[in-house]
């Protein structure tokens, strides 16, 4: 399942969502990429997408959680990759 929070997270003038599957990356990059997202959008475990594709990211089927979901989802995964590793 891919899931997406609602966009909050301020960055160059945008907000931004994350974009994360409970499934795989190859299911995340794949789901990115019917998005429209760029691979540079990647940030070891989850895509930044701006305001402007969370309706899109939506309607193609991706379930909105709170922003402590993401997180929480990736760990139960196993597939949270903090920066530090």
């Amino acid at each position: 399942m891919v899931y997406v929070d609602p966009p909050a997270w301020p960055a160059r003038g945008r907000l931004w969502s994350h974009l994360i599957s409970d499934v795989s990356y190859a299911e995340l990059h794949a789901f990115a990429e019917m998005l429209g997202a760029p691979r540079r959008g990647f940030d070891r475990d989850h895509y930044d997408i701006p305001s402007e594709r969370f309706a899109a990211a939506v309607w193609l089927g991706a379930q909105v959680v709170p922003s402590r979901e993401i997180v929480r989802l990736l760990h139960g995964a196993g597939l949270r990759r903090p920066k530090h590793r």
